[in-house]
């Protein structure tokens, strides 16, 4: 009952913004919902702190975690995060992690496990199938993305994965790839950064839109650290049991 009575609440403030104030109000309302947004600003603005922001792990799994963080660096935008350019009608469905460095420098490991697929007209994707460490029996997938260069003029992703490249596989540790500024056909710049997220499969086994929220999981039990927005976990973010 008192999920309901939230749940009602929320929607009911919605429709306000949403009538009331339009899309800015919705913007307002979503950034007021997330943390986010300041740490980003100082990581681009003041790139003398960024070693109070960043995440550093040198693939080392945080205590009884299965996956490693797959890159170092800033985890900026959060799982279910929704700041700007998200908003809390459609929220981040994975991790930002911003590298610092240039374009192509950044290494990208695999978080663990498995087999990898790069379809033909990824440039700077690739993914990879799991037996779920936490659910054993249930498949799931690793997603990882920006991977080329901003104008899409090089793929930051190592040789040894070809475009149709399907169900090689890796241990977790493999170097998949580079971070990148890659963001298709969108003119908005995204900064460098990997934008990593855990998929659900289809009961064929294929893998679900990692677009949407409800076909991804929360990374945190997997990573073994808080990287939901929910309780606003403050940067950097570090191992749950440390």
């Amino acid at each position: 009952m008192f999920y309901l009575i939230r749940r009602i609440v929320f929607v009911s403030i919605l429709l306000v913004i949403v009538v009331g104030g339009g899309y800015v109000g919705l913007r307002l309302y979503s950034v007021s919902q997330s943390n986010s947004l300041p740490a980003i600003q100082q990581w681009f603005n003041d790139v003398n702190s960024r070693s109070e922001l960043a995440t550093i792990r040198h693939g080392v799994a945080c205590p009884d975690a299965p996956f490693i963080l797959p890159s170092d660096g800033f985890i900026g935008l959060l799982w279910n995060d929704p700041a700007g350019p998200y908003t809390v009608l459609n929220t981040h469905t994975g991790i930002d992690i911003f590298g610092d460095g240039r374009p192509g420098e950044v290494p990208v490991y695999a978080a663990y496990d498995g087999y990898l697929t790069r379809l033909e007209n990824w440039l700077s994707t690739v993914i990879i199938r799991h037996d779920d460490p936490l659910q054993p029996g249930r498949e799931i997938w690793t997603y990882y993305t920006h991977m080329a260069a901003q104008d899409g003029s090089q793929s930051f992703i190592v040789p040894d994965f070809p475009p149709n490249t399907h169900g090689v596989w890796v241990t977790q540790g493999t170097l998949l790839g580079y971070q990148g500024e890659y963001a298709g056909e969108s003119a908005r710049p995204v900064g460098l950064h990997l934008h990593f997220s855990i998929v659900q499969s289809e009961p064929d086994g294929s893998f679900k839109n990692e677009a949407r929220l409800g076909n991804t999981l929360d990374p945190s039990p997997y990573l073994g650290m808080p990287v939901a927005i929910n309780g606003l976990p403050e940067r950097p973010i570090n191992c749950a049991a440390e």
